[in-house]
Order: structure tokens, then sequence, then C-alpha cells
């Protein structure tokens, strides 16, 4: 059976926490930002973990992160 390949435009977009589960930042702050509430753009700068209904396509995605 030959290595698996990672995906690599996921690679660069999602980490593997501790716990097992991915973690991402949100889309939708690189620019046009005047029309953007501060709160909204202050929600936007954390980070989020990926639904867990995605999680087995992300494990074929990152089969080794």
């Amino acid at each position: 059976m030959p290595k698996m390949k990672t995906h690599r435009g996921m690679a660069k977009r999602a980490k593997k926490t501790g716990s097992g589960e991915y973690k991402r930042s949100h889309a939708f702050k690189s620019h046009i930002l005047t029309k953007k509430t501060s709160k909204r753009k202050r929600k936007l700068r954390k980070g989020t973990l990926i639904h867990t209904t995605l999680i087995k396509t992300m494990r074929k995605m990152l089969p080794y992160a």
C-alpha cells in the first residue's frame, strides 16, 4: 500500500490540536475592512474548531498531521 498524500492546501489552512481536533482561522478578514464593524473584525481574529461533521474528511486530507 503506497503512502497517502497530504492535501497541501488544507495543510496550510488547518492544524491538529493536542486533543485531536482541527483548528482553522476565519475567512473574510483580508480586505474591504472599512464596511465591517469592529465587533465583527474582532471575532474574525480568533481561530475556531472545524465542525465535527468534517472530521472524517480532514483525516483523509491530513493523514500525518
